[in-house]
């Protein structure tokens, strides 16, 4: 495949660490790159040097000629006082971007809910953000680098950015590099996946699964190599200390294949750890909802009549677009906001703690430093059964010794939202809040947020557009669609998807009269609706499939390396048929829309 752009033996430091120590890297045509590691690895560092927004200090990056670029980073900056049709379109004419089907299908995915002349400045972070996304999206690009895209998306806007992106370029054209924590989204677009740590970028093939599965394989191999290299290095320390006292001296050869095995060692991979801390005693009742509305002092309808028990041990998850009211119905749930109507009852032992979304609470803490600010709060801690001091629970949650003493304004995001749930785990809740938990968080740390919820004593709530999350640690699901109620989700978030498809399709065949202004007649409209339930069947058919070969995964000899292949083989291609279908289904319903 044709070369793209690249980077040549980069070296880049900072005062404190060396981010870079002579990667090599290339990105070629139809590679749809996902960049994982963890926060302060280098992550958004690598995108910047090879967008030649950062120069290395020793090295090249090279474009190939004529190739367009496009970046998204995390803090866009926008005009504040130009409108959204100016940011996403520029000075074009109406009539020229109105007939460009890739401008609209951007503008319908990203930003249908905004005023179009409404200007930038008064819209809220997250708008700005979708925004800025746009824009970019709707511009001609030969490789586009995006920096955490999905904060501030819902799971309908997650899933139409990876559609999006998969069908932006054919297979063999464009590239694509994607630093996201969203590990659904990652294995939806992406076919490579680059690990940066230690300063330097480990290739796997395939998306965050297969990422997960080379990486132990690999893993596996170290750690039986290190065996045999620890069992080599006691053999010669021990003959190093044999032999009579006076006699010191040994052949050269021999005390040189024992400093070589020292020499060897690698330094041992920063482990992460949460384990259960102590939580206050948790009654049998939690949290009774009866007959619950809630409007908005200007009369908006958010909640309607909603019925629900919460408790003790209830691990319960919310999902819903952007507005539909799940903050507000966190509000109703801790007492933060009165029902219009209705009766909200908390159990008297009943203690919350809210991980917010934007974790305002340490604006005000920004000069205090990790560890001064913990040792005031709180002095020694109960994990498990033992007692563990400040400095070792810190440490525990993967900030390292030389952090503690960093101020809290100067902490990344991610390292923001990690201290921040450790200060509301040291109240030693019962009943943990979690919205959008996920934004900003790394892939490991991920990983040992699910450890961590997986012992939670506790009820837990979440509230979080990363399906992978919600369906890995809560056991029931509910979806706010934007009208008012909250429906149980018997089968997770693929029935939240197919109930946003339903109203969809009741929105089209109630208003005929959209289709036939987009110029379809009506048998051209008939032939969409046909196709459009012929898609529907084929994907019930690939989902059925695809649990049949889960099934057979799971029943297989895990030493039959060859079944155990080719089942994976036929997850594969019975995936791609489903993301081919579901494509074909979104561009299809498209088209009924007009």
């Amino acid at each position: 495949m044709a070369h793209l752009l690249g980077a040549e033996q980069v070296f880049l430091e900072f005062p404190t660490k060396t981010v870079f120590d002579g990667i090599t890297v290339g990105v070629s045509e139809g590679d749809r790159i996902g960049i994982v590691g963890r926060n302060g690895d280098g992550k958004s560092t690598l995108i910047k040097i090879l967008a030649k927004r950062t120069e290395p200090d020793q090295g090249r990056v090279t474009w190939r000629g004529g190739v367009r670029v496009g970046f998204l980073t995390q803090t866009d900056q926008i005009d504040s006082s130009i409108t959204v049709a100016q940011a996403v379109v520029g000075d074009r004419p109406e009539y020229e971007w109105a007939s460009d089907p890739k401008i609209r299908d951007v503008f319908s995915g990203l930003i249908s809910d905004l005023d179009w002349h409404q200007n930038v400045g008064s819209l809220s972070g997250g708008q700005r953000r979708r925004v800025a996304l746009a824009a970019l999206l709707a511009g001609e690009y030969d490789v586009i680098m995006l920096d955490e895209p999905t904060n501030h998306l819902d799971v309908d806007g997650v899933a139409w950015l990876a559609q999006h992106l998969n069908s932006r370029w054919n297979k063999s054209t464009g590239g694509l590099l994607v630093v996201t924590h969203d590990r659904w989204f990652l294995d939806a677009v992406c076919n490579l996946t680059w690990e940066v740590y230690g300063g330097k970028i480990e290739p796997f093939e395939g998306g965050y699964a297969a990422y997960i599965q080379q990486r132990t394989e690999r893993n596996r191999q170290a750690a039986a190599s290190e065996a045999r290299r620890q069992n080599l290095l006691r053999k010669e320390l021990a003959w190093l200390g044999r032999g009579a006292p006076a006699r010191t001296a040994k052949p050269k050869f021999r005390i040189d294949a024992a400093l070589e095995l020292i020499a060897n060692e690698p330094p041992p991979r920063d482990s992460l750890e949460l384990s259960k801390l102590a939580t206050a005693r948790l009654g049998k009742d939690v949290v009774e909802i009866t007959d619950v509305s809630y409007q908005t002092p200007d009369g908006k309808s958010i909640i309607k009549n909603l019925d629900l028990i919460i408790g003790p041990g209830d691990r319960i998850g919310f999902v819903g677009a952007n507005g539909a009211g799940k903050t507000t119905l966190l509000g109703l749930i801790t007492g933060a906001l009165a029902p219009t109507s209705g009766r909200v009852k908390v159990g008297k032992t009943v203690k919350f703690a809210w991980l917010s979304q934007d974790i305002k609470e340490l604006d005000e803490h920004g000069d205090e430093r990790i560890f001064t600010m913990i040792a005031r709060e709180k002095t020694s801690f109960t994990v498990g059964k033992k007692e563990l001091s400040t400095g070792q629970l810190v440490e525990q949650l993967g900030f390292e010794s030389a952090q503690l003493q960093t101020p809290i304004r100067d902490l990344s995001g991610g390292q923001k939202r990690r201290f921040q749930l450790l200060r509301l785990l040291f109240t030693e809740p019962n009943v943990l809040i979690l919205d959008e938990p996920t934004n900003d968080l790394d892939t490991d740390m991920l990983a040992a947020l699910e450890d961590l919820l997986d012992t939670w004593p506790g009820t837990l709530i979440v509230v979080s557009h990363d399906r992978y999350l919600l369906e890995r640690v809560t056991d029931t699901q509910y979806a706010l669609i934007g009208d008012g109620k909250v429906r149980h989700l018997t089968r997770g978030v693929d029935q939240y998807l197919e109930l946003r498809r339903a109203r969809l399709i009741a929105a089209t065949g109630s208003a005929p009269t959209t289709a036939n202004s987009s110029g379809l007649s009506g048998a051209e409209k008939r032939n969409l609706e046909k196709e459009l339930a012929r898609l529907e069947r084929a994907i019930e058919k690939a989902k059925a499939e695809a649990a049949v070969l889960n099934e057979k995964f799971a029943e297989a000899d895990q030493s039959d390396f060859e079944l155990l292949g080719k089942l994976m083989t036929s997850q594969r291609e019975n995936q791609e048929l489903f993301d081919s279908l579901e494509e074909q289904w979104l561009t299809t319903s498209e088209k009924l829309e007009g």
